[in-house]
């Protein structure tokens, strides 16, 4: 009898070789932080290198997790933009940080579907608990705490948090007829100013009210949505019999981080029964300094509110944190129970399903991450974080106030700068901005981006990533300097050329307009010698005619007139009528005369 056949390895990772390899890329990891400042920031491939390095098929086989490895750094550092890289200072931090790494990589270890409290409960209630707690690091008002009417939620992005509020302001203004019936053409608006992200209007468009239904208010001098402008556009909607549905007001603008004036504009949502959602994404989190918390003055006014963990507090994408004051509109507007997801602890009312609280159904427990975050890092922590990005980014604008090659274009509470280069009168100074933020993103050592403010192109440098230090701003800034520098002098030594060029052009074109006007006047004194000339041969021509003319008069032989009778054979002469043939003479004389004396034609 033959042996059996051996039963085929399991292609799954035992928790042995789990463990073994988990040591292995957690050493990459660690290894990858160590070297990233000797990474160019900004990845330097071309568009479809990535996809050249890849195999056309997928393996059929197997691989060893070391041919993996060789990959990650063969294909997939080189193609990346480095954004936890000291010298990131582009769009907004995206902090991770290693207690976030070791959260989610728990998370991902238990793999549990937090959809429900059921699911697991644990997932739920942890993330109750760690949003109170950053409520009140906030300083946010009660209203927003677990234990009231509102609550807290992680969702995945802001855009998305903007969306679900977008959603209960139409649920609350509609009475719920917009679950039933959707919306009606041309009945909501939502308000926002020309500063606000782009997000709220995606939300806009994704909820069916249409991008016509946004009103953009004015801002002032600092990009500060308009108080009185809010309320005219209120109160002509209104006139107009139209239902403003919701107000976001935004704490740090995506641009500028600009601050609108949530204590003026409260009262205003109030009077006209509209929804005042903050969009607070990347400022949020700076509540968590008692001296930065003035800037959100007048929060106590909104119905909900976002922030992000995940630009500029430690913890890796995505984790936004998200409070509405009453849940219920939340609920009403997202919530669908289908008999598969019944249970006896969501009939009976005694727990919160964040289901209900997203677009999504499904959702990863996200909060861990932000639990081992507040965890290792302590408020204090946190706060030392904040303060260091903010006291960094006033060192950077102090330095270029008081450079003649810069000015500060807006205000900077925060830790972005946005920074205006000067440039000689007749550089396009935009054009010239770019070229200089390509230069310095061309040379891998930093990464920055740009806005624009009242018109003009400027400079964004955002500090916050964990590993920039004051050295690192100095280089950039050292940077800023000596490529503007570079470019001040290629930009003048190009004008001096267009200026050689131009000069040598006009010499040229003086040159030849002085021969043209010298072959033009030898020309007319040529014509005018000609017809002197001319002149000359007529008159040489009619003098000769008359002279001719008058020889020939003279040439003809005149006879003595006869006077008595002649004897014709005495003389032997025959008689002739002399005066007759003098006259027929002296008549061809005559004309001769007359015809020389005809101008020249």
């Amino acid at each position: 009898m033959s042996e059996p056949s051996p039963e085929p390895s399991s292609p799954h990772m035992t928790p042995e070789e789990f463990r073994r390899h988990g040591h292995e890329v957690v050493d990459w990891i660690a290894d990858y932080w160590t070297r990233l400042p000797g990474l160019p920031v900004r990845s330097p491939v071309a568009p479809g290198d990535v996809r050249a390095l890849l195999p056309d098929a997928a393996p059929e086989r197997g691989e060893p997790l070391s041919a993996v490895l060789a990959d990650l750094d063969r294909v997939v550092v080189p193609g990346l933009t480095h954004w936890q890289h000291p010298g990131f200072f582009g769009y907004f931090p995206a902090n991770t940080s290693g207690p976030s790494v070791l959260g989610d990589l728990v998370s991902a270890g238990l793999g549990v579907q937090g959809m429900s409290w059921v699911t697991s409960p644990a997932a739920t209630e942890l993330e109750q608990h760690v949003l109170d707690w950053f409520a009140d690091l906030l300083g946010l008002p009660a209203s927003f705490r677990s234990s009231g009417a509102g609550g807290g939620v992680l969702q995945d992005s802001s855009s998305g948090a903007n969306l679900v509020a977008l959603l209960a302001a139409l649920h609350r203004a509609s009475g719920g007829t917009t679950v039933r019936h959707g919306v009606v053409p041309e009945e909501y608006t939502v308000y926002v100013s020309a500063e606000t992200h782009s997000s709220m209007e995606k939300a806009v468009r994704v909820a069916g009210l249409g991008s016509d239904a946004v009103r953009i208010v004015e801002v002032d001098y600092d990009l500060a949505m308009r108080p009185a402008a809010l309320a005219a556009r209120l109160e002509r909607d209104v006139a107009r019999g139209l239902k403003p549905v919701l107000v976001c007001a935004t704490v740090g603008t995506t641009s500028t981080t600009a601050v609108d004036p949530l204590a003026e504009l409260g009262p205003i949502c109030q009077r006209f029964g509209v929804w005042l959602h903050v969009d607070a994404a990347y400022a949020g989190v700076s509540g968590l300094v008692p001296e930065l918390r003035p800037l959100q003055d007048g929060v106590e006014w909104a119905d909900s509110y976002t922030t992000d963990a995940h630009k500029w507090l430690l913890t890796g994408f995505d984790a936004t944190l998200f409070w509405v004051a009453d849940r219920a509109a939340l609920t009403g507007a997202l919530a669908i129970l289908p008999e598969y997801l019944r249970n006896a602890a969501t009939d009976a009312g005694a727990v919160v399903d964040y289901r209900d609280w997203q677009i999504e159904l499904g959702r990863r427990f996200r909060a861990l991450k932000l639990w081992f975050v507040v965890r290792w890092y302590g408020a204090e922590g946190l706060r030392a974080h904040i303060r260091s990005g903010v006291a960094l980014a006033d060192e950077l604008a102090r330095w270029a106030e008081a450079d003649e090659r810069f000015d500060v274009a807006t205000a900077h509470p925060l830790s972005l700068v946005c920074l205006r280069p000067r440039w000689a009168d007749d550089v396009d100074a935009d054009v010239a901005t770019m070229t200089l933020l390509e230069r310095l993103n061309d040379g891998g050592e930093v990464f920055l981006t740009h806005t624009t403010v009242r018109g003009a192109v400027v400079l964004r440098v955002a500090v916050g990533a964990p590993t920039t230090t004051r050295t690192h701003v100095e280089r950039a800034w050292q940077l800023l300097a000596e490529n503007h520098d570079w470019l001040s002098r290629d930009f003048a030594e190009a004008a001096a050329e267009r200026a050689r060029v131009a000069a040598a052009e006009r010499a040229e074109a003086e040159r030849r307009a002085a021969e043209r006007a010298q072959a033009a006047e030898r020309a007319q004194a040529e014509r005018a010698e000609a017809e002197r000339a001319e002149a000359e041969r007529q008159a040489t021509d009619r003098d000769a005619a008359a002279a001719t003319a008058a020889a020939a008069a003279t040439e003809v032989e005149v006879e003595p007139e006869v006077t008595g009778p002649v004897d014709a054979e005495a003389t032997g002469t025959v008689e002739v009528d002399a005066p007759a043939a003098r006259d027929e003479t002296a008549d061809r004389a005559d004309d001769q005369i007359a015809q020389i004396a005809q101008p020249a034609e």
